[in-house]
Protein backbone atom coordinates (compact mmCIF):
# COMPACT_ATOMS: atom_id res chain seq x y z
CA UNK A 1 0.00 0.00 0.00
CA UNK A 2 3.05 2.31 0.24
CA UNK A 3 4.10 1.80 -2.94
CA UNK A 4 0.34 3.11 -4.34
CA UNK A 5 0.55 5.84 -1.86
CA UNK A 6 4.15 7.06 -2.97
CA UNK A 7 2.86 6.61 -6.66
CA UNK A 8 -0.08 8.88 -6.52
CA UNK A 9 1.23 11.40 -4.09
CA UNK A 10 3.97 11.92 -6.74
CA UNK A 11 1.85 11.46 -9.34
CA UNK A 12 -0.45 14.94 -8.37
CA UNK A 13 2.94 16.73 -7.88
CA UNK A 14 3.79 15.88 -11.23
CA UNK A 15 0.54 16.27 -12.76
CA UNK A 16 -0.21 20.18 -11.12
CA UNK A 17 3.46 21.28 -10.60
CA UNK A 18 3.05 23.40 -14.03
CA UNK A 19 6.44 25.27 -14.10
CA UNK A 20 9.33 22.70 -13.53
CA UNK A 21 11.44 22.02 -10.08
CA UNK A 22 10.67 24.80 -8.14
CA UNK A 23 7.03 24.46 -8.54
CA UNK A 24 7.13 21.22 -6.96
CA UNK A 25 8.13 22.96 -3.98
CA UNK A 26 4.40 23.62 -2.43
CA UNK A 27 3.40 20.03 -3.39
CA UNK A 28 6.28 18.60 -1.52
CA UNK A 29 5.08 20.34 1.36
CA UNK A 30 2.08 19.48 1.13
CA UNK A 31 2.86 15.93 1.12
CA UNK A 32 5.20 16.68 4.27
CA UNK A 33 2.00 17.70 6.09
CA UNK A 34 -0.18 14.93 4.55
CA UNK A 35 1.75 11.84 4.92
CA UNK A 36 4.66 12.93 7.78
CA UNK A 37 7.13 10.96 5.89
CA UNK A 38 9.51 13.80 5.62
CA UNK A 39 9.24 17.76 7.86
CA UNK A 40 9.34 20.79 6.43
CA UNK A 41 13.14 20.93 7.78
CA UNK A 42 14.05 17.61 6.02
CA UNK A 43 12.26 19.12 2.98
CA UNK A 44 14.69 22.71 2.96
CA UNK A 45 17.49 19.62 3.40
CA UNK A 46 16.28 18.25 0.32
CA UNK A 47 16.21 21.05 -1.51
CA UNK A 48 19.36 22.57 -1.08
CA UNK A 49 20.71 18.59 -1.88
CA UNK A 50 18.88 18.55 -5.13
CA UNK A 51 20.03 22.32 -6.44
CA UNK A 52 23.25 20.94 -5.99
CA UNK A 53 23.42 17.74 -7.57
CA UNK A 54 22.74 16.78 -10.93
CA UNK A 55 19.02 16.42 -12.27
CA UNK A 56 15.52 18.09 -11.82
CA UNK A 57 14.94 18.77 -8.44
CA UNK A 58 11.52 17.46 -8.45
CA UNK A 59 12.90 13.98 -9.50
CA UNK A 60 15.57 14.03 -6.98
CA UNK A 61 13.51 14.91 -3.90
CA UNK A 62 10.64 12.38 -5.15
CA UNK A 63 13.66 9.78 -5.40
CA UNK A 64 14.93 10.79 -1.83
CA UNK A 65 11.41 10.04 -0.25
CA UNK A 66 10.73 7.43 -1.95
CA UNK A 67 14.08 5.72 -1.15
CA UNK A 68 13.70 6.79 2.87
CA UNK A 69 9.97 5.66 3.21
CA UNK A 70 10.11 2.18 1.41
CA UNK A 71 13.66 1.84 0.21
CA UNK A 72 15.37 1.34 -3.32
CA UNK A 73 11.42 0.12 -4.77
CA UNK A 74 10.30 3.14 -3.10
CA UNK A 75 12.43 5.39 -4.98
CA UNK A 76 11.76 4.13 -8.16
CA UNK A 77 8.01 4.39 -7.58
CA UNK A 78 7.95 7.88 -6.58
CA UNK A 79 10.08 8.97 -9.16
CA UNK A 80 7.88 6.84 -11.33
CA UNK A 81 5.13 8.77 -9.79
CA UNK A 82 6.49 12.11 -10.23
CA UNK A 83 7.68 11.63 -13.92
CA UNK A 84 4.60 9.74 -15.60
CA UNK A 85 2.20 12.92 -15.96
CA UNK A 86 5.02 15.16 -17.72
CA UNK A 87 5.16 11.48 -20.16
CA UNK A 88 1.33 11.43 -20.97
CA UNK A 89 1.48 15.05 -21.83
CA UNK A 90 4.07 15.31 -23.53
CA UNK A 91 2.92 12.44 -26.10
CA UNK A 92 -0.76 14.06 -25.89
CA UNK A 93 0.54 17.64 -26.79
CA UNK A 94 3.24 16.11 -29.39
CA UNK A 95 0.19 14.53 -31.60
CA UNK A 96 -2.13 17.32 -31.32
CA UNK A 97 -0.10 21.22 -30.43
CA UNK A 98 0.49 21.49 -34.38
CA UNK A 99 -2.75 21.26 -35.39
CA UNK A 100 -4.22 23.76 -32.75
CA UNK A 101 -0.96 26.02 -32.28
CA UNK A 102 -2.46 29.26 -33.65
CA UNK A 103 -5.97 28.78 -32.11
CA UNK A 104 -6.63 31.66 -29.77
CA UNK A 105 -7.98 29.27 -26.85
CA UNK A 106 -4.03 27.38 -27.06
CA UNK A 107 -3.06 30.65 -26.40
CA UNK A 108 -4.65 31.78 -24.08
CA UNK A 109 -4.43 28.54 -21.98
CA UNK A 110 -0.56 28.97 -22.16
CA UNK A 111 -0.83 32.59 -21.36
CA UNK A 112 -2.56 31.19 -18.21
CA UNK A 113 -0.13 27.97 -17.49
CA UNK A 114 3.06 31.30 -17.65
CA UNK A 115 1.09 33.09 -14.64
CA UNK A 116 0.49 29.72 -12.93
CA UNK A 117 3.98 28.78 -13.34
CA UNK A 118 4.95 32.22 -11.98
CA UNK A 119 2.76 32.30 -9.06
CA UNK A 120 4.08 28.23 -8.15
CA UNK A 121 7.43 29.09 -8.27
CA UNK A 122 7.05 32.49 -6.14
CA UNK A 123 5.52 30.77 -3.53
CA UNK A 124 8.02 28.05 -3.33
CA UNK A 125 10.56 30.61 -2.90
CA UNK A 126 8.42 31.70 0.03
CA UNK A 127 8.02 28.81 1.17
CA UNK A 128 11.98 28.27 1.16
CA UNK A 129 12.49 31.69 2.30
CA UNK A 130 10.56 31.14 5.75
CA UNK A 131 12.03 27.60 6.33
CA UNK A 132 15.53 29.45 5.79
CA UNK A 133 15.01 32.87 7.09
CA UNK A 134 13.12 32.40 9.97
CA UNK A 135 13.97 30.08 13.33
CA UNK A 136 10.54 28.13 14.89
CA UNK A 137 10.56 28.84 18.89
CA UNK A 138 13.15 31.57 19.17
CA UNK A 139 12.35 35.09 20.26
CA UNK A 140 11.37 38.08 17.90
CA UNK A 141 14.89 38.91 17.71
CA UNK A 142 16.38 35.81 17.79
CA UNK A 143 14.12 34.01 15.10
CA UNK A 144 16.15 35.95 12.20
CA UNK A 145 18.63 34.16 10.69
CA UNK A 146 20.82 36.91 9.93
CA UNK A 147 23.38 34.77 9.02
CA UNK A 148 21.09 33.28 5.89
CA UNK A 149 19.74 36.52 4.99
CA UNK A 150 23.16 37.78 4.51
CA UNK A 151 24.35 35.40 2.37
CA UNK A 152 21.55 35.48 0.30
CA UNK A 153 21.40 39.07 -0.30
CA UNK A 154 25.58 38.33 -1.30
CA UNK A 155 24.88 35.67 -3.73
CA UNK A 156 22.26 37.52 -5.00
CA UNK A 157 24.58 40.37 -5.38
CA UNK A 158 27.18 38.93 -7.40
CA UNK A 159 24.93 36.69 -9.60
CA UNK A 160 22.79 39.65 -11.09
CA UNK A 161 24.57 42.95 -10.87
CA UNK A 162 28.29 42.23 -10.12
CA UNK A 163 29.32 41.87 -13.90
CA UNK A 164 32.56 40.05 -13.46
CA UNK A 165 30.77 36.97 -11.36
CA UNK A 166 27.25 37.22 -12.98
CA UNK A 167 28.28 34.68 -15.69
CA UNK A 168 30.14 32.23 -13.34
CA UNK A 169 28.58 29.08 -13.20
CA UNK A 170 25.77 28.10 -10.59
CA UNK A 171 28.09 25.37 -9.23
CA UNK A 172 30.29 28.08 -8.12
CA UNK A 173 27.45 30.30 -6.37
CA UNK A 174 26.83 26.89 -4.86
CA UNK A 175 29.99 26.38 -3.25
CA UNK A 176 30.65 29.37 -1.99
CA UNK A 177 27.65 28.83 -0.64
CA UNK A 178 28.31 25.82 1.07
CA UNK A 179 31.48 26.88 2.53
CA UNK A 180 30.45 29.84 4.20
CA UNK A 181 27.80 27.27 5.56
CA UNK A 182 30.79 25.35 7.27
CA UNK A 183 32.52 28.56 8.14
CA UNK A 184 28.77 29.90 10.05
CA UNK A 185 29.06 26.58 11.76
CA UNK A 186 32.01 26.58 13.71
Amino acid sequence: MIYLSLFYEFFKAGLFAVGGGLATIPFMKEIALKTGWFTLSQLTDMIAVSESTPGPMGVNCATYVGYETAGLLGGIIATLGLIAPSIIIIIIISKILEKFRNNKFVDAAFFGLRAASVALIAEAGVSVAELTFIIPGSTVFEMINYKSIILAFVILYFTRWCKPTKKLHPIVFIGFAALCGIIFSL
